[in-house]
């Protein structure tokens, strides 16, 4: 009879933790919520009246109410579409190559201890890296193409460790049973394990991406413009050959920069502008996280364990 008090007692006390525990992660949940949304709601009282066409189409100017944000997100555009295309394909390879043909060993332990480290990295030391590197060392100038390399370099080592997790996440079942019908290393991996795992990836080059749109540090560094008043030359052309790249070697500004631009100066006009350029940056973030976020749904409609 003792003993049957005993664990009763016991696990009543489990319960109360447990409910202890709920309540302590349901209200840091929901501060964490309200405490954003206060943030986004403040943003769209300040910004919102400001939000127009002209505003989106005109360039920078000394005038609060003639300035405008065209050469910051087309200059955010292009930036993010060279840190994605070149960071998505170099981070899924290398976590592919780390996780399913290095051998285990500790040249691989040290490498991944060094990828793992570099996902916290301060982001102004890839800004001091890519200055020595693609500034100086190879001539790449203050361009597009020198942000995008270096907000690559910034998201890689979370992509590589996504991918990686995402790999060993998958059951070895898999990987035996595509064995047993003949299928090569690359066709496991290519076939099964890449089909099961893309939506984890997905959900790193997400996390990557958001942190690589709204970094400031690393552009500054490597000699980004406050204010710029021209576009970069079209990649499409209306004549032969109809593509161009000398948009990756032009000047640029982004959104993140004109912002602080903006909140630096004392004029009130000034700070209604960076919280409008604010709210386009937030629907960017949410544009570029809402098609991968619908990329990795209509993949895993497909997946059928």
């Amino acid at each position: 009879m003792t003993n049957l008090q005993e664990i009763r007692s016991i696990i009543a006390k489990s319960k109360r933790w447990d409910l202890a525990f709920q309540i302590v992660g349901l209200l840091s949940m929901l501060f964490g919520i309200v405490t954003l949304m206060a943030l986004v709601l403040n943003l769209m009282h300040d910004g919102l009246p400001r939000l127009d066409w002209q505003f989106i189409t005109s360039f920078p100017s000394r005038k609060a109410e003639e300035a405008g944000i065209l050469s910051a997100w087309v200059g955010s555009a292009l930036v993010m579409l060279v840190t994605a295309a070149t960071s998505i394909p170099v981070g899924i390879a290398a976590g592919i190559y780390l996780e399913e043909y290095a051998k285990k060993g500790w040249l691989s332990d040290f490498i991944e201890i060094n990828v793992t480290n570099l996902a916290g990295v301060p982001s102004i030391v890839y800004g001091l890296l890519a200055l020595g590197l693609f500034v100086y060392r190879f001539k790449l100038g203050e361009s597009v193409l020198t942000a995008g390399l270096t907000l690559a370099l910034l998201v890689l080592p979370i992509v590589i460790v996504t991918t990686r997790e995402a790999l060993r996440a998958i059951p070895n079942s898999i990987r035996e049973a595509a064995y047993a019908v003949g299928a090569s290393k690359w066709q496991v991996i290519w076939d099964h394990v890449l089909r099961y795992s893309t939506g984890t990836i997905l959900t790193g080059i997400i996390v990557g991406l958001a942190r690589a749109i709204g970094e400031t540090a690393p552009l500054v560094t490597i000699g980004a413009l406050t204010f710029i008043s021209f576009l970069p030359e079209p990649p499409i052309q209306g004549q032969f050959p109809f593509i161009s790249f000398k948009w990756l070697l032009a000047p640029f500004t982004v959104l993140p920069i004109q912002m602080f631009d903006w909140v630096s100066r004392p004029q009130e006009e000034f700070q209604v502008n960076a919280a409008a350029a604010g709210i386009v940056l937030v629907i960017m973030t949410l544009a570029m996280n809402g098609v991968a976020i619908f990329l990795r749904y209509r993949l895993r409609k497909d997946i059928k364990w």
